[in-house]
């Protein structure tokens, strides 16, 4: 009587875990969309703050980041490392930005809340793509100013055309691996929610929405990513440590004003970068969507890719030429257009 008083009360907890397991398994395998939060559930607000603010912000970026590649496409002149890294940069930006905020904008205009699964799994893989390069490639860019400006007679020898090939299919080759690695991480566990307290796909809102306590592997990734990015990171900073040195002993006012011109507002994107996506990224995820949230996906999402183009070229005079010499071409071209 005992062993059956107590072996029943067992079976009865073991069919009831068995149950959950089972309906947790159910909710998982109806998970075919996923719902994102809004920040406001009055429509009109939503229309002429966070639509158009998304808007103005996707239009400056894809236009700066297009004369960007269409300067140095179409200018011989530029066909230099240094403005070859550029154009892959404002490649790298487009694809950053028009990874979610085309979703967004249009679930914003037409009061709409839903991603499909395999569109949930393609934004998280293409974002963390394009990141991921982006992130490498300015650490690059980094050691391409260091050997311009410190070992100005090696430079030609060092980043040669062979090596920035290979340093610019290293770049997208580990982002692409970047990207399949957190995908990967994120999706390999089920879901039992289909709740997503953000604007887009985020990993850190994903791993809340988990049935298992698998989402651990996936932290362990974000851990290890944040590892390598801290190293780039203090890398970069020896770089531009050793490169305000070498700048500081230039005899001419000019050409130190020039070097850092160039070197300090590339330090400071890539911290405001790197510190805002760290924050996003690894901090706890809350329970509760807030405008501080809306502003983090705006800072990391909007403000390098949009600040790259002015950084890295509005103040470049070679930069300027190129673009006036293709708005006079093609200004004469719609003349001609119109006159005949």
């Amino acid at each position: 009587m005992n062993c059956f008083s107590y072996s029943f009360p067992r079976f009865l907890s073991v069919n009831r875990q068995h149950k959950i397991v089972k309906r947790d398994m159910a909710n998982q395998s109806l998970v075919t969309e996923f719902q994102l939060l809004g920040f406001s559930e009055i429509w009109e607000l939503k229309i002429f703050l966070h639509f158009i603010l998304f808007l103005v912000l996707y239009l400056v970026t894809v236009t700066g980041n297009l004369l960007i590649i269409s300067a140095v496409a179409f200018d011989h002149r530029l066909h230099t490392p240094m403005y070859f890294f550029l154009m892959n940069l404002a490649l790298q930006d487009l694809g950053t930005v028009s990874a979610i905020t085309p979703k967004a904008m249009s679930n914003l205009l037409m009061n709409a809340r839903h991603i499909s699964y395999s569109g949930c799994v393609a934004q998280v893989f293409f974002f963390v793509f394009f990141v991921g390069s982006d992130f490498f490639l300015l650490t690059i860019m980094a050691y391409d100013r260091y050997v311009a400006i410190c070992n100005p007679l090696q430079y030609e020898m060092v980043i040669n055309r062979q090596a920035c090939t290979q340093m610019i299919t290293g770049v997208w080759i580990t982002g692409l691996f970047y990207g399949a690695l957190h995908t990967g991480g994120t999706f390999a566990v089920p879901f039992c929610s289909n709740i997503i307290n953000q604007l887009y796909c985020e990993i850190p809102q994903l791993l809340k929405l988990t049935c298992s306590e698998s989402y651990q592997a996936e932290f362990a990734i974000l851990a290890f990513c944040a590892i390598i990015e801290l190293g780039c990171f203090v890398f970069i900073v020896v770089t531009y440590v050793l490169i305000f040195i070498t700048v500081l002993r230039i005899p001419s006012v000019q050409g130190r004003q020039k070097a850092f011109s160039t070197c300090i507002p590339h330090l400071t994107v890539f911290s405001l970068f790197i510190f805002t996506g760290w924050f996003a990224y690894l901090r706890p995820p809350s329970d509760n969507p807030s405008e501080l949230d809306l502003a983090l996906t705006v800072v990391y999402t909007f403000v390098p890719p949009m600040l790259n183009p002015v950084i890295y070229s509005m103040r470049n005079k070679e930069i300027k030429g190129a673009l006036a010499k293709i708005f006079i071409s093609l200004w004469s071209s719609m003349e001609t257009y119109f006159l005949f």
